[in-house]
Protein backbone atom coordinates (compact mmCIF):
# COMPACT_ATOMS: atom_id res chain seq x y z
CA UNK A 1 0.00 0.00 0.00
CA UNK A 2 1.31 3.44 -0.98
CA UNK A 3 -0.22 6.63 0.38
CA UNK A 4 -0.75 9.68 -1.79
CA UNK A 5 2.31 11.57 -0.52
CA UNK A 6 4.58 8.62 -1.37
CA UNK A 7 2.92 8.25 -4.77
CA UNK A 8 3.50 11.89 -5.69
CA UNK A 9 7.09 11.74 -4.42
CA UNK A 10 7.83 8.63 -6.49
CA UNK A 11 6.19 9.64 -9.78
CA UNK A 12 6.32 13.43 -10.09
CA UNK A 13 9.87 13.61 -11.42
CA UNK A 14 9.46 10.75 -13.95
CA UNK A 15 6.27 12.36 -15.23
CA UNK A 16 8.06 15.68 -15.67
CA UNK A 17 11.15 14.17 -17.32
CA UNK A 18 10.07 11.22 -19.47
CA UNK A 19 6.54 9.91 -18.76
CA UNK A 20 6.71 6.94 -21.13
CA UNK A 21 9.69 5.51 -19.21
CA UNK A 22 7.14 4.30 -16.64
CA UNK A 23 5.39 2.18 -19.28
CA UNK A 24 8.68 1.11 -20.87
CA UNK A 25 10.03 -0.18 -17.54
CA UNK A 26 6.84 -2.13 -16.93
CA UNK A 27 7.17 -3.81 -20.32
CA UNK A 28 10.78 -4.77 -19.59
CA UNK A 29 9.56 -6.88 -16.70
CA UNK A 30 6.74 -8.31 -18.87
CA UNK A 31 8.42 -8.72 -22.28
CA UNK A 32 5.56 -10.82 -23.63
CA UNK A 33 3.05 -7.97 -23.18
CA UNK A 34 1.88 -5.86 -26.12
CA UNK A 35 1.29 -2.13 -25.86
CA UNK A 36 -0.75 0.16 -28.11
CA UNK A 37 -0.17 3.92 -27.95
CA UNK A 38 -3.24 6.15 -27.64
CA UNK A 39 -2.89 9.73 -28.83
CA UNK A 40 -5.11 12.15 -26.89
CA UNK A 41 -7.97 13.01 -26.50
CA UNK A 42 -10.05 9.81 -26.45
CA UNK A 43 -9.47 6.23 -27.56
CA UNK A 44 -11.83 3.29 -26.83
CA UNK A 45 -9.23 1.57 -24.65
CA UNK A 46 -11.50 -1.40 -23.93
CA UNK A 47 -11.02 -2.64 -27.50
CA UNK A 48 -7.25 -2.78 -26.91
CA UNK A 49 -7.40 -4.22 -23.41
CA UNK A 50 -9.86 -6.94 -24.42
CA UNK A 51 -7.21 -8.31 -26.79
CA UNK A 52 -4.82 -8.88 -23.86
CA UNK A 53 -2.88 -5.72 -24.77
CA UNK A 54 -2.23 -2.59 -22.73
CA UNK A 55 -3.30 0.88 -23.90
CA UNK A 56 -0.74 3.57 -23.08
CA UNK A 57 -1.27 7.30 -23.36
CA UNK A 58 1.13 8.93 -25.82
CA UNK A 59 0.62 12.44 -24.48
CA UNK A 60 3.80 14.24 -25.41
CA UNK A 61 7.31 13.85 -24.11
CA UNK A 62 7.37 16.14 -21.09
CA UNK A 63 9.12 19.50 -20.94
CA UNK A 64 12.67 18.07 -20.93
CA UNK A 65 12.60 16.50 -24.42
CA UNK A 66 14.75 18.31 -27.01
CA UNK A 67 13.15 18.65 -30.44
CA UNK A 68 16.00 17.91 -32.85
CA UNK A 69 14.39 15.90 -35.69
CA UNK A 70 10.63 16.51 -35.80
CA UNK A 71 10.90 20.09 -37.08
CA UNK A 72 11.96 18.74 -40.48
CA UNK A 73 8.58 16.95 -40.89
CA UNK A 74 6.21 19.69 -39.73
CA UNK A 75 5.69 23.41 -40.16
CA UNK A 76 6.75 25.77 -37.36
CA UNK A 77 3.40 27.05 -36.18
CA UNK A 78 1.86 23.94 -34.64
CA UNK A 79 1.42 22.84 -31.04
CA UNK A 80 4.25 21.26 -29.07
CA UNK A 81 2.64 17.85 -28.63
CA UNK A 82 2.63 17.04 -32.36
CA UNK A 83 6.37 17.71 -32.56
CA UNK A 84 7.24 15.95 -29.31
CA UNK A 85 5.25 12.84 -30.25
CA UNK A 86 7.07 12.58 -33.58
CA UNK A 87 10.39 13.28 -31.83
CA UNK A 88 9.70 10.36 -29.48
CA UNK A 89 9.23 8.13 -32.51
CA UNK A 90 12.24 9.37 -34.45
CA UNK A 91 14.54 8.93 -31.44
CA UNK A 92 13.40 5.37 -30.72
CA UNK A 93 11.50 6.18 -27.55
CA UNK A 94 8.31 4.60 -28.91
CA UNK A 95 10.01 1.38 -30.00
CA UNK A 96 8.35 -0.55 -27.17
CA UNK A 97 4.94 0.02 -28.77
CA UNK A 98 3.29 -2.61 -30.97
CA UNK A 99 0.85 -0.09 -32.41
CA UNK A 100 -0.44 3.46 -32.13
CA UNK A 101 -3.81 5.04 -32.86
CA UNK A 102 -4.67 8.63 -33.78
CA UNK A 103 -7.98 10.43 -34.28
CA UNK A 104 -9.54 13.67 -35.42
CA UNK A 105 -8.43 16.24 -32.86
CA UNK A 106 -7.26 18.81 -35.41
CA UNK A 107 -5.51 19.03 -38.78
CA UNK A 108 -1.95 18.55 -37.40
CA UNK A 109 -3.08 15.50 -35.39
CA UNK A 110 -4.78 14.09 -38.47
CA UNK A 111 -1.59 14.59 -40.48
CA UNK A 112 0.56 13.11 -37.71
CA UNK A 113 -1.05 9.73 -38.31
CA UNK A 114 0.02 9.83 -41.96
CA UNK A 115 3.53 11.00 -41.04
CA UNK A 116 3.85 8.08 -38.61
CA UNK A 117 2.71 5.61 -41.24
CA UNK A 118 5.35 6.85 -43.67
CA UNK A 119 8.20 7.01 -41.15
CA UNK A 120 7.46 3.83 -39.17
CA UNK A 121 6.34 1.16 -41.66
CA UNK A 122 6.76 -1.67 -39.12
CA UNK A 123 4.44 -0.06 -36.56
CA UNK A 124 0.70 -0.68 -36.70
CA UNK A 125 -0.67 2.85 -37.19
CA UNK A 126 -4.45 3.31 -37.13
CA UNK A 127 -6.84 6.22 -37.28
CA UNK A 128 -10.30 6.44 -35.72
CA UNK A 129 -12.85 8.39 -37.73
CA UNK A 130 -15.15 9.69 -35.01
CA UNK A 131 -18.58 10.97 -36.13
CA UNK A 132 -18.99 14.62 -37.01
CA UNK A 133 -22.80 14.58 -36.77
CA UNK A 134 -23.98 13.59 -33.30
CA UNK A 135 -27.67 14.17 -34.06
CA UNK A 136 -28.12 11.73 -36.94
CA UNK A 137 -30.06 8.53 -36.09
CA UNK A 138 -27.41 6.61 -38.05
CA UNK A 139 -24.45 7.87 -36.02
CA UNK A 140 -24.45 5.08 -33.43
CA UNK A 141 -24.45 2.42 -36.16
CA UNK A 142 -21.66 4.21 -38.00
CA UNK A 143 -19.49 4.40 -34.88
CA UNK A 144 -20.24 0.76 -34.02
CA UNK A 145 -19.00 -0.23 -37.48
CA UNK A 146 -15.90 1.94 -37.04
CA UNK A 147 -15.15 0.29 -33.70
CA UNK A 148 -15.60 -3.16 -35.25
CA UNK A 149 -13.11 -2.24 -37.97
CA UNK A 150 -10.67 -1.14 -35.29
CA UNK A 151 -11.33 -4.32 -33.29
CA UNK A 152 -10.34 -6.43 -36.31
CA UNK A 153 -7.03 -4.53 -36.54
CA UNK A 154 -6.33 -5.12 -32.84
CA UNK A 155 -7.12 -8.82 -33.25
CA UNK A 156 -4.39 -8.97 -35.87
CA UNK A 157 -1.90 -7.27 -33.55
CA UNK A 158 -2.90 -9.44 -30.58
CA UNK A 159 -2.78 -12.62 -32.65
CA UNK A 160 -6.15 -13.79 -31.36
CA UNK A 161 -9.87 -13.11 -31.55
CA UNK A 162 -11.47 -10.59 -29.20
CA UNK A 163 -14.72 -12.07 -27.89
CA UNK A 164 -17.73 -10.39 -26.34
CA UNK A 165 -16.75 -11.94 -23.01
CA UNK A 166 -13.31 -10.32 -23.31
CA UNK A 167 -14.96 -6.96 -23.96
CA UNK A 168 -17.42 -7.39 -21.08
CA UNK A 169 -14.50 -7.95 -18.68
CA UNK A 170 -12.66 -4.90 -20.02
CA UNK A 171 -15.78 -2.75 -19.70
CA UNK A 172 -16.13 -3.79 -16.06
CA UNK A 173 -12.50 -2.98 -15.29
CA UNK A 174 -12.53 0.43 -16.96
CA UNK A 175 -15.93 1.24 -15.48
CA UNK A 176 -14.40 0.73 -12.04
CA UNK A 177 -11.34 2.82 -12.92
CA UNK A 178 -13.42 5.73 -14.21
CA UNK A 179 -15.80 5.47 -11.25
CA UNK A 180 -12.89 5.88 -8.84
CA UNK A 181 -11.51 8.82 -10.84
CA UNK A 182 -14.92 10.48 -10.72
CA UNK A 183 -14.86 10.06 -6.95
CA UNK A 184 -11.41 11.68 -6.77
CA UNK A 185 -12.66 14.68 -8.75
CA UNK A 186 -15.86 14.86 -6.69
CA UNK A 187 -13.81 15.09 -3.48
CA UNK A 188 -11.68 17.82 -5.03
CA UNK A 189 -14.77 19.78 -6.03
CA UNK A 190 -16.29 19.45 -2.55
CA UNK A 191 -13.15 19.95 -0.42
CA UNK A 192 -10.31 21.23 -2.64
CA UNK A 193 -8.09 21.80 0.40
CA UNK A 194 -7.86 18.01 0.86
CA UNK A 195 -6.38 17.17 -2.55
CA UNK A 196 -4.39 19.47 -4.80
CA UNK A 197 -4.74 19.66 -8.56
CA UNK A 198 -1.14 18.46 -8.89
CA UNK A 199 -1.89 15.39 -6.78
CA UNK A 200 -5.02 14.50 -8.72
CA UNK A 201 -3.20 15.13 -12.01
CA UNK A 202 -0.33 12.79 -11.11
CA UNK A 203 -2.76 10.11 -9.94
CA UNK A 204 -4.83 10.43 -13.13
CA UNK A 205 -1.78 10.51 -15.44
CA UNK A 206 -0.61 7.16 -14.06
CA UNK A 207 -3.79 5.62 -15.50
CA UNK A 208 -2.33 6.25 -18.96
CA UNK A 209 0.94 4.43 -18.27
CA UNK A 210 0.16 1.05 -16.72
CA UNK A 211 -2.32 -1.83 -16.90
CA UNK A 212 -5.67 -0.92 -15.32
CA UNK A 213 -5.60 -3.98 -13.05
CA UNK A 214 -2.45 -2.64 -11.39
CA UNK A 215 -3.51 0.99 -11.50
CA UNK A 216 -6.86 0.48 -9.77
CA UNK A 217 -5.08 -0.70 -6.60
CA UNK A 218 -2.87 2.42 -6.66
CA UNK A 219 -5.93 4.63 -7.17
CA UNK A 220 -7.77 3.03 -4.25
CA UNK A 221 -4.77 3.66 -1.97
CA UNK A 222 -4.64 7.30 -3.09
CA UNK A 223 -8.36 7.74 -2.43
CA UNK A 224 -7.98 6.23 1.03
CA UNK A 225 -5.40 8.93 1.82
CA UNK A 226 -7.65 11.71 0.50
CA UNK A 227 -10.66 10.49 2.49
CA UNK A 228 -8.64 10.65 5.73
CA UNK A 229 -7.50 14.23 5.23
CA UNK A 230 -9.15 17.15 6.98
CA UNK A 231 -7.16 20.22 5.93
CA UNK A 232 -8.06 23.82 6.73
CA UNK A 233 -9.19 25.83 3.67
CA UNK A 234 -6.81 28.52 2.41
CA UNK A 235 -7.68 32.02 1.25
CA UNK A 236 -7.97 31.18 -2.43
CA UNK A 237 -10.52 31.77 -5.16
CA UNK A 238 -12.32 28.83 -6.73
CA UNK A 239 -11.88 28.49 -10.49
CA UNK A 240 -12.77 26.05 -13.24
CA UNK A 241 -9.98 25.33 -15.73
CA UNK A 242 -10.71 24.70 -19.40
CA UNK A 243 -8.71 24.29 -22.62
CA UNK A 244 -6.07 21.63 -21.86
CA UNK A 245 -7.89 18.65 -23.33
CA UNK A 246 -5.02 17.46 -25.55
CA UNK A 247 -1.54 18.82 -24.86
CA UNK A 248 -0.85 18.77 -21.12
CA UNK A 249 0.65 21.68 -19.19
CA UNK A 250 3.87 21.05 -17.24
CA UNK A 251 3.20 19.91 -13.68
CA UNK A 252 5.17 22.88 -12.38
CA UNK A 253 2.73 25.20 -14.16
CA UNK A 254 -0.27 23.50 -12.52
CA UNK A 255 1.50 23.83 -9.19
CA UNK A 256 2.10 27.52 -9.86
CA UNK A 257 -1.56 28.19 -10.65
CA UNK A 258 -2.57 26.85 -7.27
CA UNK A 259 0.26 28.59 -5.41
CA UNK A 260 -0.80 31.87 -7.02
CA UNK A 261 -4.09 31.68 -5.12
CA UNK A 262 -6.46 29.31 -6.96
CA UNK A 263 -8.37 26.21 -6.06
CA UNK A 264 -8.85 24.33 -9.34
CA UNK A 265 -12.29 22.89 -8.71
CA UNK A 266 -12.56 21.16 -12.08
CA UNK A 267 -10.36 20.78 -15.16
CA UNK A 268 -10.20 19.01 -18.50
CA UNK A 269 -6.76 17.43 -18.03
CA UNK A 270 -6.54 13.89 -19.48
CA UNK A 271 -10.20 13.99 -20.48
CA UNK A 272 -10.04 10.81 -22.55
CA UNK A 273 -9.17 8.60 -19.57
CA UNK A 274 -12.23 9.74 -17.61
CA UNK A 275 -14.44 10.30 -20.63
CA UNK A 276 -17.78 8.97 -19.35
CA UNK A 277 -20.08 10.53 -16.79
CA UNK A 278 -21.53 7.14 -15.84
CA UNK A 279 -20.76 3.46 -16.26
CA UNK A 280 -21.04 1.89 -19.71
CA UNK A 281 -23.61 -0.95 -19.72
CA UNK A 282 -21.91 -4.34 -19.70
CA UNK A 283 -24.84 -6.50 -20.80
CA UNK A 284 -25.62 -6.78 -24.50
CA UNK A 285 -23.43 -5.93 -27.48
CA UNK A 286 -20.27 -4.40 -25.95
CA UNK A 287 -19.14 -2.68 -29.15
CA UNK A 288 -22.53 -1.04 -29.58
CA UNK A 289 -22.50 -0.05 -25.91
CA UNK A 290 -19.12 1.67 -26.37
CA UNK A 291 -20.40 3.57 -29.39
CA UNK A 292 -23.62 4.55 -27.62
CA UNK A 293 -21.63 5.76 -24.61
CA UNK A 294 -19.54 8.07 -26.80
CA UNK A 295 -22.74 9.69 -28.04
CA UNK A 296 -24.85 9.73 -24.88
CA UNK A 297 -22.65 9.35 -21.77
CA UNK A 298 -19.44 11.25 -22.50
CA UNK A 299 -18.13 14.55 -21.19
CA UNK A 300 -17.87 17.64 -23.32
CA UNK A 301 -14.72 17.96 -25.40
CA UNK A 302 -13.61 20.72 -27.74
CA UNK A 303 -12.84 18.07 -30.36
CA UNK A 304 -16.17 16.25 -30.14
CA UNK A 305 -18.46 17.96 -32.62
CA UNK A 306 -21.73 18.08 -30.71
CA UNK A 307 -24.36 20.60 -31.72
CA UNK A 308 -26.97 19.35 -29.25
CA UNK A 309 -26.09 22.20 -26.87
CA UNK A 310 -24.20 25.45 -27.26
CA UNK A 311 -20.46 25.23 -26.85
CA UNK A 312 -20.10 27.24 -23.64
CA UNK A 313 -23.00 25.70 -21.71
CA UNK A 314 -20.89 23.00 -20.06
CA UNK A 315 -18.35 25.58 -18.85
CA UNK A 316 -20.99 27.88 -17.37
CA UNK A 317 -22.67 24.87 -15.72
CA UNK A 318 -19.39 23.70 -14.17
CA UNK A 319 -18.66 27.15 -12.78
CA UNK A 320 -22.13 27.29 -11.21
CA UNK A 321 -22.14 23.69 -9.93
CA UNK A 322 -18.74 23.97 -8.23
CA UNK A 323 -19.45 27.39 -6.73
CA UNK A 324 -16.48 28.82 -8.59
CA UNK A 325 -15.89 32.55 -8.81
CA UNK A 326 -14.09 32.52 -12.16
CA UNK A 327 -12.90 30.50 -15.13
CA UNK A 328 -9.29 29.96 -16.17
CA UNK A 329 -8.79 29.23 -19.87
CA UNK A 330 -5.44 27.45 -20.19
CA UNK A 331 -4.80 26.76 -23.86
CA UNK A 332 -1.83 25.18 -25.62
CA UNK A 333 -0.02 27.58 -27.92
CA UNK A 334 -1.14 27.20 -31.57
CA UNK A 335 -4.06 24.93 -30.52
CA UNK A 336 -6.76 25.86 -33.02
CA UNK A 337 -9.68 23.95 -31.40
CA UNK A 338 -8.99 25.63 -28.04
CA UNK A 339 -8.63 29.08 -29.61
CA UNK A 340 -11.85 28.66 -31.60
CA UNK A 341 -13.62 27.62 -28.39
CA UNK A 342 -12.23 30.57 -26.46
CA UNK A 343 -14.00 33.07 -28.69
CA UNK A 344 -17.32 31.49 -27.68
CA UNK A 345 -16.32 31.01 -24.04
CA UNK A 346 -15.35 34.65 -23.69
CA UNK A 347 -18.64 35.84 -25.09
CA UNK A 348 -20.66 33.53 -22.81
CA UNK A 349 -18.62 34.27 -19.67
CA UNK A 350 -18.94 38.02 -20.18
CA UNK A 351 -22.69 37.67 -20.73
CA UNK A 352 -23.02 35.71 -17.46
CA UNK A 353 -20.80 38.13 -15.56
CA UNK A 354 -18.19 35.47 -14.77
CA UNK A 355 -14.60 36.78 -14.62
CA UNK A 356 -12.01 34.82 -16.57
CA UNK A 357 -8.32 34.77 -17.40
CA UNK A 358 -6.82 33.45 -20.64
CA UNK A 359 -3.33 31.91 -20.56
CA UNK A 360 -1.28 30.05 -23.17
CA UNK A 361 1.29 27.37 -22.45
CA UNK A 362 3.63 25.00 -24.26
CA UNK A 363 4.49 21.48 -23.25
CA UNK A 364 8.16 22.43 -23.35
CA UNK A 365 7.92 25.68 -21.38
CA UNK A 366 10.23 25.89 -18.38
CA UNK A 367 9.82 29.49 -17.19
CA UNK A 368 6.60 30.01 -15.24
CA UNK A 369 7.05 33.40 -13.57
CA UNK A 370 4.99 35.32 -16.14
CA UNK A 371 2.00 32.95 -15.91
CA UNK A 372 2.14 32.94 -12.12
CA UNK A 373 2.30 36.75 -11.98
CA UNK A 374 -0.74 37.03 -14.25
CA UNK A 375 -2.71 34.62 -12.06
CA UNK A 376 -1.65 36.42 -8.86
CA UNK A 377 -2.80 39.74 -10.30
CA UNK A 378 -6.10 38.18 -11.39
CA UNK A 379 -6.66 36.61 -7.94
CA UNK A 380 -5.89 39.87 -6.16
CA UNK A 381 -8.35 41.70 -8.38
CA UNK A 382 -10.98 39.14 -7.36
CA UNK A 383 -10.19 39.14 -3.63
CA UNK A 384 -9.91 42.89 -3.17
CA UNK A 385 -12.39 44.20 -5.71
Amino acid sequence: MMNLEELVSQYREPLENAPLDIAREWKKSHPESKWVGCYPVYTPVELIHAGGMIPVGVIGGGNRLEIAHADSRFQSFICSIVKSTLELGLTGLLDFLDGIVFHSICDPARNLGSVFKRNFPNLMVEYIHFPQNMTSPHTVNYLTAEYRRLKAVYEEVAGRAITDDDLHRSLQIYNEQRRLLRELYAIRAEKPQNVTAVESYIVTRLATLMPPEEYIGILKDALATVRRRDEKPKDRIKVVLEGSFCEQPPIELIDGLESAGCYLMEDDFLTGWRFFVEDIPVEGDPVYNLAEAYLRRSVYSGVKHDTRERKAKHLIDRVRETGSAAALILSAKFCEPALFDYALYRQALEKEGIPHLFLEFEEKMWIFDKARSEVETFVESMLFD
